[in-house]
């Protein structure tokens, strides 16, 4: 188990709870695929739809229930999922592992035990009936 500390320069702005700063951008930007538009379809900035990403999977609504200023919900949820499968977020989080590892962020010596992960009582592999 690791953690991972975002460090940001206090000159950075933060537009709001769940969007990046220009630091934070700058910084994952090069590793996004190219955005190359279909035919009469514009396409959504990549920022705008991270931030619409982050703020999904930070509060947890459903992908219906993200607010519109970030795009339409079907947009960020095609986009996390193509990402998903081509391996954006895996260069992005290890990107970000490594940059944190080289700062000494990360604790690589964490430990979990079972008071934190509970098991079902069904999981225990018992047979059923008896």
């Amino acid at each position: 188990m690791h953690t991972v500390r975002w460090t940001v320069p206090s000159t950075s702005v933060v537009s709001g709870r769940f969007e990046l700063t220009e630091v934070e951008y700058a910084r994952i930007a090069p590793l996004l695929p190219a955005m190359i538009p279909r035919r009469g379809v514009r396409w959504r900035d990549h920022r705008q739809v991270i931030n619409g990403i982050v703020f999904r999977v930070g509060t947890g609504v459903p992908w219906r229930d993200v607010p519109a200023r970030y795009g339409p919900w079907k947009t960020l949820y095609k986009r996390f999922a193509r990402w998903q499968e081509d391996g954006t977020w895996a260069r992005i989080e290890a990107m970000l592992q490594a940059d944190a590892d080289a700062a000494g962020d990360l604790d690589w010596h964490g430990k979990a035990d079972s008071t934190i992960v509970r098991a079902h009582q069904h999981a225990a592999g018992a047979r059923k009936g008896g």
